[in-house]
């Protein structure tokens, strides 16, 4: 894939939170307070009239190559940044790329759940990554699995004119995706089924059905499930697809442990109950590689072996996963691969207008085999 350019993040800032300026001293005043350098002291510092500077930021190829370079100087030391949303309500939602190209600049959101799982942040990277690719940016944001959370971050990107926003839903609704579209949005899910908007996601029912055949093809016979609430739709379909596969093989229904998040926690915590259990499992499938990792954890401390005595498998094969103190065996997801196919789908529906129709990407996971399976 492309060098990305760096991604803007955005964070929740306390009502009342002192704020600090980026420079040599201190600022505790409020947001609309901080010393800004104006564009008129960048035409100062480089000799240039105030016209010249918006050349520069907007048609860079009005302006003569040294002309460029020295008010590109000036923008670096004085740490000029432009106010985009001003500029915005007398200009509307596109910009020129400048120096990144001609074609005109965008920025598209990318909504994850949790910007602290792996398994996010790298989808949001391939968004970023194709977006880049494009000459457009990415403003990534975290509802953390809170619906209300997720409703306000829409309504920014929606009020600051985005493109588009990619998002892996925890509450959006049908509603929600009119009201964006309406603002001129195109809208993306990510890992989810839909049908009346493009989406990108994984086969997880039938990652979950890979996962039991592994463990049953090692001959584990005793197998559980763990998992975490709240319980994202691709948890339920891993769970599903496991469970149907053990079915079919004669064994009965799996074991399920719900615990109160997809997290090394409570994949610790899950150890305990897995130990409590009789007959003890000699196999264990869980949603994610986060509660296998913690899961694995603990039961070597225990003293149980793994795979010696229970087998344990995860999914998604984050980074940790191939470096746990077991290495881990795991269902693969094309995770940033997912994101770049998001990306495609929210600018080519924002290109293509009204001839747009709506496309669903499938891919499937893949087993990676490692030692604790």
């Amino acid at each position: 894939m492309p060098v990305r350019s760096p991604c803007v993040t955005v964070h929740s800032v306390p009502r009342h939170a002192k704020l600090h300026y980026l420079g040599k001293r201190p600022w505790s005043g409020t947001r609309s307070e901080l010393p800004q350098t104006s564009i008129r002291e960048v035409a100062r510092r480089a000799g240039v009239s105030v016209g010249t500077v918006s050349n520069v930021l907007n048609r860079p190829d009005l302006v003569a190559e040294a002309t460029r370079d020295r008010v590109r100087a000036a923008i670096e030391e004085l740490g000029f940044v432009r106010n985009e949303s001003a500029r915005r309500l007398r200009t509307g939602p596109e910009r020129t790329a400048g120096e990144f190209g001609d074609q005109p600049r965008r920025a598209f959101g990318v909504v994850v759940e949790d910007l602290t799982n792996p398994y996010a942040t790298d989808v949001a990277r391939g968004a970023e990554a194709a977006l880049n690719a494009a000459g457009h940016d990415a403003l990534w944001l975290s509802s953390d699995h809170s619906p209300a959370k997720e409703r306000r971050s829409l309504e920014l990107l929606a009020e600051q004119r985005a493109a588009g926003v990619l998002v892996i839903p925890v509450g959006l609704g049908s509603r929600d995706i009119s009201r964006l579209r309406a603002a001129g949005m195109s809208v993306v899910l990510i890992d989810r089924d839909a049908v009346d908007v493009c989406s990108a996601r994984v086969d997880h029912v039938a990652g979950g059905e890979t996962a039991a055949a592994h463990l049953l093809g090692i001959g584990r016979e005793r197998i559980a499930f763990v998992t975490g609430v709240p319980e994202p739709q691709p948890c339920v379909q891993r769970r599903t697809g496991a469970a149907r596969t053990i079915v079919e093989a004669g064994l009965g229904k799996p074991p399920v442990l719900v615990k109160d998040a997809l997290s090394p926690t409570e994949g610790q915590a899950a150890a305990h109950e897995i130990m409590a259990m009789s007959p003890v499992p000699d196999g264990v499938f869980c949603a994610n590689d986060l509660l296998a990792i913690g899961l694995i954890n603990e039961l070597t401390r225990l003293g149980v072996r793994v795979p010696g005595d229970i087998a344990v498998i995860g999914y998604d094969d984050i980074e940790l996963a191939a470096s746990a103190a077991v290495p881990l065996t795991t269902i693969r997801q094309p995770r940033r691969e997912l994101g770049w196919e998001a990306a495609e789908l929210a600018m080519a529906e924002i290109g293509e207008g009204r001839s747009h129709q709506h496309r669903q990407v499938v891919q499937r996971p893949e087993l990676v085999i490692r030692e604790s399976a």
